[in-house]
């Protein structure tokens, strides 16, 4: 089977950048006797130096721009700590880092990849805004107001 790529740019037509978001979708069989199909949706972003520059500069990497389930009570003690680390496990999140660098998510079904992709180029388009943003810094910008 050919892996299945989808490519899209984020197009910044003031500063002439583009960042890319890469997603592959994909598929394995898991299980001897009952075969259980996991689909797999790996995402990527495409980042121009300048914008690597602004990652490191700012301290993105660890910003979250997407996450599955968040946590309400984080209990405490070492029950607390428990539910934590198993949270955790259960959880998929997508970092700027993780963009930046690559990550493959399991899903279960074909709707939860559908929704994940989604969320994430939702995701992408913001971080790209974030980006833009961060390439301003010092300088000045006119708006036409009419």
């Amino acid at each position: 089977m050919l892996p299945r790529y989808g490519l899209f740019a984020y197009q910044d037509m003031q500063l002439g950048g583009t960042m890319k978001l890469i997603l592959r979708r994909d598929q394995k069989s898991t299980g001897m006797l009952s075969k259980t199909i996991t689909f797999l949706l790996d995402v990527r972003a495409d980042l121009s130096e300048d914008e690597r520059a602004n990652v490191a500069k700012y301290k993105l990497a660890d910003t979250v721009l997407y996450e599955k389930m968040t946590m309400t009570d984080r209990g405490s003690g070492l029950l607390g700590v428990a539910s934590r680390l198993a949270f955790k496990a259960a959880n998929i999140s997508i970092t700027v880092g993780d963009l930046a660098q690559g990550k493959r998510i399991d899903c279960k079904d074909i709707i939860e990849m559908v929704a994940i992709e989604e969320q994430v180029r939702e995701a992408a388009h913001t971080f790209k805004t974030v980006l833009e943003a961060a390439a301003r810094f010092g300088g000045e910008e006119a708006i036409e107001i009419s």
